[in-house]
């Protein structure tokens, strides 16, 4: 971009390719709230309604997004996440970002300036002060402050992520606000018995937590049934879990009770040979007390984590080095499933795939367990991490209509940590008003506005709202 060349980004008619889909996404979609049923924002930011001090504070730190591009572009790790400046870390952002053109990063990005800051044109080293300078005078207006951002966007729900060992002080705070701010149960950190030192570290915490000894795998679940029980009572309603793909055995022997409790006794164990099978046993015995709850559980499958031993060592965990893995889905996902259905003890679901040659997989496995008085009890989540551009949106979508019924789709969550990610929900109702529009152009949908339009509608927000009895 020459120097000086400010333009104009994304207008009205942003991925709308006919003014159908202009009319589909301004009449029926711009103007809903927004369900945020999964992310990874702060219950302490939003309680205390933090401010920011700067437009790197808010939009670049730990953004592994926005860390895997500035890598790409050969920026030094000193300007990602090292000890660089705010304001030369922004500036180095600005000068990668012209060169993400076909990556959803160009999109969101502008987005983010053009919703939160009215910054309409595209950032680069030209303007990049300018527009620093701008963003960080604006961030000091309450309407940029957490709940002022989170109003603006017209947000009803934020489902935050939660360890079963949080006391839930903030979430507490927020109980009696208009907002929801909802805890999600996440026991991720109980699975990681092949870390020792990690696992014992966190069964104390959890002993803690739930004011007992952990000796057997019993007195693990009651530990666990415990905090479910806490986080209930303190408004949570759905519980989330990630994983590469599921446990392949399911069943409780005293043959694995006792290896735990010899594993977790001897200090010079480091390896727990049956793993797998300690994994399926506590998560089908958390899912069942789930069911009980009537909460909703989620599963994301698929990611290969921390492939960079060196990112992983000097930054730790979400330091922008995770990827799509191959692993086989359905056979061990399926029996899950059917073990909990058969039982009569399937709470509803929602299953996130992360590798979109596993889409049919996914889109089929929901329709097995549906059952009458609930709208696609499990659900195809929406396109995840890797996949949550306009090309995975639209295979996702596609995927659903073809093995099922997308009308029952609960849309959009942003999965993210970013409080201007909300954007993303825009960018998702666009695409699929710009998909159905072209659908019924060729002829293969009825052009019946109002018919199509209360479709994208019950996408868009009210499917959502009925699935999580809001």
């Amino acid at each position: 971009m020459k120097k000086g060349t400010t333009a104009t980004i994304f207008n009205d008619t942003f991925l709308l390719g006919t003014k159908l889909a202009n009319t589909l996404y301004h009449s029926y979609a711009a103007g809903l709230p927004i369900i945020d049923y999964h992310n990874h924002l702060s219950p302490k930011a939003i309680a205390k309604n933090s401010s920011y001090d700067t437009l790197t504070d808010i939009w670049l730190t730990g953004d592994h997004y926005k860390y895997r591009a500035m890598r790409a572009w050969g920026v030094p790790e000193k300007f990602i996440s090292g000890s660089a400046t705010k304001e030369q870390k922004f500036l180095a952002w600005a000068e990668c970002l012209p060169q993400t053109l076909r990556n959803p990063l160009f999109h969101w990005s502008h987005m983010e300036l053009k919703n939160s800051f009215g910054i309409n044109e595209y950032l680069n080293k030209n303007n990049a002060l300018a527009i620093y300078k701008n963003a960080n005078k604006q961030l000091q207006k309450k309407a940029l402050s957490t709940r002022g951002i989170l109003s603006s966007y017209k947000v009803e729900l934020v489902g935050t992520t939660d360890d079963p060992s949080d006391n839930l002080q903030y979430h507490k705070l927020l109980q009696k606000e208009a907002l929801k701010v909802l805890p999600t149960f996440r026991p991720d950190k109980i699975f990681q018995i092949q870390n020792k030192d990690a696992f014992m570290q966190y069964l104390h915490a959890l002993e803690k937590a739930a004011n007992c000894k952990i000796k057997t795998i019993s007195d693990l679940l009651g530990a666990l049934e415990q905090r479910v029980n806490y986080f209930h009572d303190n408004g949570c309603r759905i519980a989330d879990h990630s994983f590469p793909n599921m446990p392949a055995t399911l069943s409780f022997t005293k043959e694995l009770d006792i290896a735990f409790t010899q594993f977790i006794q001897n200090k010079k164990a480091l390896h727990f040979s049956m793993a797998d099978n300690f994994v399926g046993v506590v998560l089908l015995a958390l899912s069942k007390m789930y069911y009980k709850k009537g909460w909703v559980q989620q599963f994301h499958l698929g990611p290969i984590r921390n492939n960079n031993t060196r990112l992983h060592e000097k930054l730790g965990f979400d330091a922008g080095a995770d990827s799509i893995g191959d692993y086989a889905q359905a056979k061990t996902l399926s029996h899950f499933l059917n073990t909990l259905d058969n039982k009569g003890e399937l709470c509803k679901t929602i299953l996130y795939n992360s590798n979109p040659a596993d889409n049919e997989v996914f889109a089929t496995l929901c329709g097995n367990f549906n059952e009458g008085g609930v709208k696609a009890k499990v659900q195809f989540g929406s396109g995840w991490w890797f996949l949550d551009q306009k090309d995975g949106i639209e295979k996702q979508i596609n995927a659903i209509s073809n093995m099922g019924l997308v009308s029952t789709f609960i849309g959009m969550t942003t999965d993210s940590r970013s409080i201007l990610s909300y954007s993303r929900h825009e960018y998702f109702r666009r695409v699929i008003c710009n998909l159905f529009a072209k659908d019924m152009l060729a002829g293969l949908l009825p052009n019946d506005e109002k018919w199509v339009g209360e479709i994208v509608k019950n996408i868009s927000y009210f499917n959502a709202k009925e699935y999580f009895k809001l």
